[in-house]
């Protein structure tokens, strides 16, 4: 199958769970050759986002990143960076190869997204609290201007104790934006440590509901759960939603899960030989095969 086709790309479950293992190898491959980087919640977050643009869910068209009829995909948590790259040159946003780049300084690959810089990426982010609201923004003028695309914003579970987090949550369900879902990866750790030590945000789901959400709790983990989470927002209506994807730190590599040191740190050369061996040598070739992809309406030329 061609991974650039315009519309949405259907996997089945085999090719959905091999593209979620290169992603990894990229994420941590990727950060040990920068010498920095933030691979723990890149790990976390790696489902998600091939869920996203693997599962049939985004229409979005490679060759054309600015395309106005496209979905939007807004990575509030933008450290996580690396998992939203190799995603993107997975779908064929830019080769591969670009990968390499990362955090070079003549690379347009750099430590969190730049909208302006890297096919594919719709926000700047790595200012924690804000992409949610730039995606209400986004959301609003969507239902302004009548437009069937959706938005999508992924969140982690330690920016949600910032206060601005809340004021969109507030203006979300206020202006009844069903074209908004939101993921919250919530892998339980922060640079700090443990969230519920730092500044606790439970009952995360009882939360958003009082602030006039639907919410849906799955494993942030299970493909099959994440899209039938994915699909039920889409038929929800007067309100956004929110699915609390319980997740864990560091997904993937032994000595990373977990464990709240790796939230900003690269692997020592040892440590990314392990890591690779850990997510599989037999998982690093190219493009999944099989599975099935439809194209979406397609619209004007590349715009805002």
């Amino acid at each position: 199958m061609d991974l650039k086709t315009a519309g949405r790309v259907t996997l089945g479950p085999r090719e959905l769970a091999a593209t979620a293992a290169r992603v990894r190898r990229h994420i941590v491959e990727t950060i040990g050759r920068a010498g920095s980087g933030h691979p723990g919640g890149s790990l976390s977050a790696a489902d998600i986002l091939v869920a996203l643009y693997f599962g049939g869910v985004m229409n979005v068209d490679p060759s054309r990143p600015r395309w106005p009829g496209r979905d939007r995909l807004v990575l509030s948590k933008g450290h996580a960076a690396p998992a939203l790259y190799a995603v993107l040159a997975e779908r064929g946003f830019f080769p591969v190869e670009d990968l390499a780049g990362l955090r070079n300084i003549d690379s347009h690959l750099q430590g969190h997204p730049d909208m302006k810089g890297t096919p594919g990426v719709d926000a700047s982010t790595g200012s924690l609290g804000q992409g949610l609201s730039f995606a209400v923004g986004l959301a609003l003028a969507g239902k302004l201007d009548r437009a069937p695309w959706r938005v999508y914003v992924v969140l982690g579970d330690g920016e949600v104790q910032e206060g601005q987090i809340w004021e969109a949550a507030m203006a979300a369900a206020h202006y009844r934006l069903d074209n908004l879902t939101a993921y919250l990866d919530h892998n339980g750790l922060q640079i700090d440590g443990r969230v519920e030590d730092v500044m606790s945000i439970s009952p995360v789901a009882a939360k958003w509901q009082a602030f006039g959400w639907h919410v849906i709790e799955v494993d942030g983990h299970d493909m099959d759960r994440i899209l039938g989470a994915t699909a039920e927002a889409a038929e929800v209506k007067g309100r956004p939603t929110m699915v609390v994807a319980r997740t864990v730190k560091g997904r993937g590599v032994s000595f990373m899960e977990n464990r709240a040191e790796w939230h900003g740190k690269a692997p020592t050369p040892d440590q990314l030989a392990e890591a690779m061996r850990e997510l599989g040598a037999a998982d690093a070739g190219g493009p999944a095969e099989g599975g099935d992809s439809g194209a979406g309406e397609r619209g004007e030329e590349d715009g805002q």
